[in-house]
């Protein structure tokens, strides 16, 4: 029985044989392949058919980076949303005053190229709040009489009219709007030339134009400014615009309702107009006829008043001496100085009567009368003497 041994240990080559083998074959590939790419193809096709095992493989790596990647990616994109949300914040807040910062500086280069346009003095001012009554169209601006804030100043911004300052305070002033129910602006159409008045209504969203002829020339769309005719408001601010004519036959006016054209209550720096009123005093009234014959009569009553007054005084005064004298002469008598004080008094009296009857004669009998009334007080007094 032959005795051959097992596979594994059969002889074959010798091991460094095939490393030289080996060696050659893999230089051989290696510069076929670098030079004429020979293996291409074949690297190719064994790429191919590796794939699915390469993926296989890797199937548990992926898992445990993928679960890493999406506890870190989770954390880091919260984080990241933050971060967004506070910054979007503060751009949307910057771009929020940035068109405040831009309207204001709109806002106030007009204000600045009204000022100029002005041929007044003016005080910028800024609205601070509203006031507390709702039933009145009223600001508060931070301006006051240390600032050189007057009551009645007239308060307008880039557009036109907003109101007039109605009460001072020192550090502050009320400034009354123009569409409140009490306020009045005297204005003319600037198209016509015609003067009124314009005043605020009870809504505080219109005005109402009033004291229009029914048969005055005006229309929808007429620009209303101020006509200056009252010395507080400069002439030609814009107040208005005419919105709609009412024209009824049983009534004298026309009704003009017009929209203010400033931002009444939108404005934010307004302008404090300070006007000097050089107009003229007005001139004193003349007056009437009947008044003036009225008191040329009262004067003349008066001088016949103290005329007659003078003659009754030089009537009583010699009745009075006559009355003395004979007071004196009576004194030797106890009794008959008793009553004499008495009776001189009664004399008086009657004499006082007879004086003004007579002092209601013409001048011209008032002379011949004295000597009368003189011999006429001797028997009054007489009597008198007698115990």
């Amino acid at each position: 029985m032959e005795y051959s041994p097992p596979p594994l240990f059969k002889q074959g080559p010798s091991a460094l044989a095939r490393l030289v083998f080996f060696v050659v074959l893999a230089l051989a590939l290696l510069i076929s392949d670098a030079r004429f790419q020979t293996l291409e193809i074949v690297r190719g096709v064994l790429g191919a058919g590796l794939y699915p095992l390469q993926r296989a493989a890797l199937v548990p790596r992926d898992i445990f980076l993928g679960a890493a990647d999406l506890a870190v990616t989770s954390a880091t994109l919260r984080n990241e949303n933050e971060r967004l949300r506070t910054k979007d914040l503060q751009l949307s807040q910057q771009a929020n005053t940035a068109a405040s910062l831009a309207a204001e500086n709109g806002h106030l280069r007009a204000l600045l190229q009204l000022s100029q346009r002005l041929t007044t003095q003016s005080l910028p001012a800024e609205i601070q709040y509203d006031t507390r009554d709702p039933f009145t169209q009223k600001v508060v601006i931070g301006r006051g009489a240390q600032q050189g804030i007057q009551n009645g100043s007239p308060v307008v911004d880039e557009d036109g009219v907003i109101g007039q300052v109605t009460r001072v305070f020192p550090l502050q002033a009320e400034v009354t709007l123009l569409t409140d129910k009490d306020q009045a602006v005297p204005v003319e159409i600037l198209r016509t030339g015609l003067r009124s008045v314009i005043y605020g209504t009870p809504k505080g969203d219109t005005l109402d134009l009033r004291f229009v002829p029914i048969s005055a020339d005006v229309q929808t769309g007429d620009e209303l400014v101020t006509s200056g005719l009252d010395g507080v408001y400069p002439p030609g601010l814009p107040v208005a615009k005419v919105v709609r004519v009412d024209k009824q036959a049983d009534t004298a006016f026309a009704r003009v309702i017009s929209l203010p054209v400033a931002a009444v209550r939108g404005a934010r720096q307004v302008l404090v107009l300070h006007v000097q009123n050089d107009a003229p005093p007005r001139p004193a009234a003349e007056p009437d006829a009947a008044t003036v014959a009225k008191d040329a009569k009262a004067k003349k009553g008066g001088k016949v008043a103290d005329g007659k007054g003078a003659a009754d005084k030089s009537a009583a005064k010699p009745a009075d001496k006559n009355a003395t004298d004979k007071a004196a002469a009576e004194k030797p008598a106890a009794k008959s100085t008793e009553k004499a004080p008495a009776k001189a008094a009664a004399d008086k009296k009657s004499e006082k009567p007879a004086a003004d009857k007579k002092s209601e004669k013409p001048a011209a009998d008032r002379k011949a009368d004295k000597p009368v009334a003189a011999k006429n007080a001797k028997p009054q007094a007489e009597p008198g003497a007698q115990p």
